[in-house]
């Protein structure tokens, strides 16, 4: 018995972590943060004709601003009727360059009632190197645009598609029938010399639901 009681303390010795074993914690990975690097410019700018009108849809920028990369442009406009109305077409020219890729994020959405227009506000971004000479920048708005829900092809499309297609002596005739209990605006006839891939393109041009500018709005954010 006592051989046992003397083998198992060996064991246990043994197994027992030495005392100068230390035992290490996994670290914990520092939270990013933005950075910007201070050679970028940094600057903001009011504009001397903040509003314009074409179309009759009245545009405003409220302010526009350069952070970094980013250029950004707080625009309001007016809403033509409920449907979902965005900025379709936008462009930032300066010095040599011209750039039609941007972002746009909604700040607020005012929806038309009691004979008063709607207006949204989006704030535009556009990317540009940090050497970016923008003394003499403009936005460009050219166009605002509501795509299509389901359903308004038929309840707020069809009837001006149809005029100016006659309007224009294109003898596509135009219809809404029911497709799996669904109003749907299809063709029913077109000029025998036009495949239905013309025809579609034709009907569904986003011409009938996009409102042309131009909005220009000019500032400078040299430093």
């Amino acid at each position: 018995m006592k051989k046992f009681v003397i083998l198992l303390l060996v064991f246990i010795t043994a197994c027992a972590p030495s005392a100068q074993e230390q035992i290490v914690l996994p670290q914990m990975l520092p939270t990013a943060t933005a950075y910007i690097d201070p050679s970028y410019p940094t600057a903001e700018v009011s504009l001397a004709a903040p509003n314009q009108t074409a179309s009759g849809i009245d545009v405003r920028m409220e302010r526009a601003w350069v952070e970094g990369k980013s250029v950004n442009a707080d625009v309001c406009f007016t809403l033509p009727d409920t449907s979902d109305w965005s900025i379709w077409s936008a462009s930032l020219v300066y010095g040599d360059s011209f750039l039609q890729e941007y972002g746009t994020t909604l700040i607020s959405l005012q929806e038309p009632a009691e004979g008063v227009p709607g207006l949204r506000c989006d704030t535009l971004t556009f990317v540009v190197p940090p050497d970016a000479d923008l003394a003499n920048a403009t936005i460009l708005i050219d166009a605002i645009a509501a795509t299509p829900r389901e359903g308004e092809y038929c309840s707020v499309y069809m009837p001006k598609i149809q005029q100016a297609m006659a309007e224009r002596g294109i003898g596509i005739v135009l219809d809404c029938v029911d497709v799996n209990g669904v109003l749907t605006m299809q063709i029913i006839s077109k000029p025998p010399e036009m495949t239905q891939e013309q025809a579609e393109e034709l009907v569904y041009s986003d011409e009938f639901y996009t409102v042309k500018g131009p909005w220009n709005f000019s500032f400078d954010l040299s430093q």
